[in-house]
């Protein structure tokens, strides 16, 4: 899949595979923020294990004008690499889960991420809308996504596009 517009000034674009240590960036800079003191180095091992053809990866990236104008890009203050498209500003990682109760297989939201300065531009809900499209076209009737309950506006992006608490993680320190 080519490059396709995301919403004004983004585009997305379909991961090649090679990849893998960007997504573990991505994916240690989304742990971060909740647990800032954590070592997530082993998050390296989780991308190499479930990373393939099966689980498709979306990056977002600022839109390339073509001309070298920044046309209508969100914003000029950006790096030269981030305004070039070789820096990705967001992504979208999807796989597969077996539902406990029916047993049938549905897709799972591993990892949304938008980086703190594009965000509230659209970009999370856009993805979300790439992720329905993903399971609808593998006839998929339902998308599950785990999020952390301190992690408030991810929970409010996903309650304001219809997601409902389904299930309940609990932990206990031992």
């Amino acid at each position: 899949m080519p490059n396709s517009q995301l919403i004004p000034g983004y585009q997305l674009r379909v991961s090649s595979g090679l990849d893998r240590a960007i997504l573990v960036k991505f994916l240690q800079r989304t742990y971060r923020e909740l647990y800032p003191k954590q070592d997530f180095s082993h998050l390296a091992d989780t991308v190499e294990q479930y990373y393939s053809k099966e689980t498709p990866l979306w990056w977002v990236e600022v839109a390339d004008c073509g001309d070298g104008s920044e046309g209508d890009r969100p914003t000029a203050k950006l790096s030269p690499d981030v305004r070039a498209g070789k820096s990705p500003v967001g992504c979208l990682w999807m796989g597969n889960a077996i539902d406990q109760v029916r047993g049938d297989r549905h897709a799972h939201i591993f990892m949304l991420y938008v980086a703190p300065k594009h965000r509230r531009r659209g970009i999370g809900s856009a993805l979300m809308g790439r992720a329905q499209e993903w399971a609808k076209e593998r006839g998929d009737r339902q998308i599950t996504v785990q999020v952390f309950v301190a992690n408030k506006p991810a929970i409010e992006l996903y309650a304001n596009m219809g997601y409902q608490p389904h299930s309940m993680l609990m932990v206990k320190s031992l």
